[in-house]
């Protein structure tokens, strides 16, 4: 979470196993994923609408060009950290639209995370069926 040498703001973003690495420039309102739009790569627009929420709150989504790496996880992960990326590189831009992201809950890491399969059960919890005989 830094300013670089174009002014350019970078910031860190995750949820389950995904990893968003997000820059932010001023710019058009432009979000390119992995080298794809944000449509092109999620391919759903709920998924798009979460990515683009806290720039949505912050009525900055004109101001700003989104560039991400993304990975790990699924769609709907990636679409989480991405979210929380831009939510942390636009607190690092200007820190008074801290109160208004917190608020919405952006800056919270979602941290829910599949619970690991545990030795001699079927998932992490299942129980193999009891056999009196």
């Amino acid at each position: 979470m830094k300013t670089d040498k174009h002014g350019r703001f970078t910031a860190t973003g995750k949820r389950k196993t995904s990893v968003a690495r997000v820059i932010l420039a001023p710019g058009e309102g432009k979000i390119v994923c992995n080298g794809r739009t944000a449509e092109e790569y999620f391919g759903r627009a709920v998924l798009v609408t979460t990515a683009k929420k806290a720039l949505l709150t912050t009525s900055t989504a004109e101001s700003f060009d989104v560039i991400a790496r993304l990975h790990g996880g699924g769609p709907s992960g990636q679409a989480g950290a991405l979210r929380h990326a831009i939510a942390r590189a636009l607190c690092v831009a200007d820190e008074n639209l801290r109160p208004e992201l917190k608020k919405e809950g952006l800056l919270t890491r979602d941290a829910r995370e599949k619970e690991r399969k545990k030795a001699g059960l079927k998932g992490a919890r299942k129980r193999p069926q009891f056999s009196k005989r």
